[in-house]
């Protein structure tokens, strides 16, 4: 199952390296002769979103001189764990599909709980706040 989901990957690399030698004619036509070449940079691109969590995350927690997780972090954890996800899919990678696999159940299950804890804030303010239309 790996190696054709593996074999799908690659066929979406080509035809993203034919988009793009469409779009920027001076792209040499090879690329389309080796795909690992646009998964590489898939690789990378995936790491610097997922390196991209941290940098947001120290910023935050300087702005406000204590340890903070801002929900962005959440979202460049998905995100990053997503194409690095896809990119170990296409290494057929168990190792790294395990731990990115893991890794997205874990930093979606967050989300989820910063959003529930909003909707209940949100709630709890609105339960607070006196009803002005009934004061005439």
């Amino acid at each position: 199952m790996i190696a054709s989901l593996s074999h799908m990957i690659e066929q979406a690399a080509i035809s993203v390296a034919w988009l793009l030698i469409t779009v920027f004619p001076f792209l040499p036509e090879t690329l389309v002769e080796y795909p690992e070449t646009i998964m590489i940079v898939v690789g990378f691109g995936g790491q610097f979103l997922f390196a991209m969590r941290f940098i947001i995350q120290w910023i935050t927690s300087e702005r406000e001189k204590k340890s903070v997780i801002p929900i962005a972090f959440w979202y460049f954890s998905i995100g990053g764990g997503a194409v690095l996800l896809l990119y170990a899919i296409w290494r057929q990678d168990p190792v790294i599909i395990c731990g990115q696999g893991l890794g997205l159940f874990i930093y979606l299950r967050n989300l989820y709980f910063v959003s529930r804890d909003r909707r209940t804030n949100i709630s709890d303010a609105d339960d607070a706040s006196p009803d002005i239309s009934s004061e005439k």
